[in-house]
Formats: structure tokens, C-alpha cells, sequence
């Protein structure tokens, strides 16, 4: 089921042939998953702007498991989960949730678009440090770990009873966050279902924190 991350030792200019015909592998099938998506519908910002407004910055993923392969890990030995492939890059997926997280409390806080103009009063940092699913022996049923370290800033341009923050009044604040969320089974369908468990549980908890934290 897993495909070995680092295939050790090379063959070079080797042909196969049998009675004059040439053998082809055929690729093995890869189906495609995605994870993170919110179950319940945006709630509506209504006709108040949201008292708290931030910029999030892009995610930082590890390098191993910020593309499109599921990364499992049984001790010191890591490999990709074969015939699986998220349909987006993680961190890419990744970005989109959190996003949502935040988006379900539109009536609290609004996300400012990258390219918005102007100078944001806050900015979220999320940097996610582990992404994988970790086995405790070979074979075994595994759970999803994922960790991220959220920095919330206030700007040096963000108002506070009507005088400008100077920049050494900026206020900086962060938190580790970490999910572990057991698959039901050793089997991609489980393990995908609990990336998707995870991923929403650790956004919700960030976007929650930082709505108090910017109180």
C-alpha cells in the first residue's frame, strides 16, 4: 500500500525482452482527494461590518508534504501512500480551509484579500510544522498528526482610541496547535477521512483564537 519515499540504488539502460517483444508497465490507477472543506454553509456577514478584520499570510508547509502526496511515517522510516494524490497541492487545500474557518464567522471578523490595499491592523501567520499520518508499527491502523504554529501581529498603523500603535506598541502573540485524529481503518478512504477531520479541527481552533486573541 505505501510506496517507499527514497527508492535506494539505480538501474541504468536495462532492457527487457521476451520472444522479441518488449514488456511495458502500465502505471497503477491514482485516485484523486481533497480535505478540509467546511460542512456547514459561510455564516452571513448581515448588514454590520465585522468588528475585527485580518490579513493571512500564505500558508509555510513542510517541503515533504506541501504538494499533492500523502506522506506516512512509521518511526524513522517515511513513505508516500501509494495510488493516492490529493487534487491540489496541501498547502494549497490547507489555505482554502483555513480561509473557510474564518469565513464561518464572517459576522466576527472579515479576511482581507491579499492585494487589498493599505496597511492590515492584523496578521495571521500560520506555519504548519507536521502533516502526516503516523503509524505506530507496519500495517497498523494510523492517526493523522498534524501541527501548525499560529503568530498573530498587530500593526504598527492599527488604531487604538484614535492614536496610532507606535511601532514598539505593536503586539505580537502566538500558539502551537496540534490534532490527532485516529483513521478508522488502514485503508486511503480512512486515513483521507481524517486528514479532513483534522484539517477543519485545527483551522476552527486557529480562526477561534484568533478572534480572542484580537479582542
Amino acid at each position: 500500500m505505501i510506496r517507499s519515499l527514497v527508492q535506494l540504488g539505480a538501474v541504468v539502460g536495462v532492457v527487457v525482452s521476451l520472444s522479441g517483444c518488449s514488456l511495458l508497465s502500465t502505471p497503477d490507477p491514482v485516485q484523486n482527494y481533497r480535505f478540509g472543506l467546511p460542512l456547514d454553509a459561510p455564516s452571513v456577514e448581515g448588514d454590520t461590518p465585522a468588528p475585527l478584520s485580518v490579513s493571512i499570510r500564505r500558508i509555510e508547509f513542510p517541503e515533504a508534504t506541501g504538494d499533492d502526496r500523502i506522506l506516512g511515517v512509521t518511526g524513522t522510516e517515511t513513505a508516500y501512500i501509494g495510488g493516492a494524490r490529493w487534487v491540489s497541492p496541501a498547502s494549497t487545500l490547507f489555505d482554502d480551509s483555513l480561509k473557510a474557518a474564518f469565513a464561518n464567522r464572517a459576522d466576527q471578523i472579515r479576511v482581507l484579500g491579499r492585494r487589498e490595499p493599505g496597511t492590515p491592523p492584523l496578521v495571521l501567520q500560520v506555519s504548519v510544522t507536521t502533516f502526516e499520518a503516523r503509524y505506530a508499527a507496519p500495517g497498523a491502523t494510523p492517526d493523522v498528526v498534524i501541527t501548525a504554529r499560529a503568530q498573530l501581529r498587530s500593526t504598527p498603523e492599527r488604531q487604538a482610541g484614535g492614536a496610532a500603535i507606535r511601532p514598539e506598541q505593536a503586539r505580537s502573540v502566538e500558539r502551537v496547535f496540534t490534532v490527532t485524529q485516529p483513521a478508522g481503518e488502514n485503508r486511503v478512504s480512512a486515513i483521507v477521512a481524517a486528514f479532513d477531520t483534522a484539517t477543519r479541527d485545527i483551522n476552527t481552533q486557529i480562526a477561534d483564537w484568533t478572534i480572542q486573541s484580537a479582542k
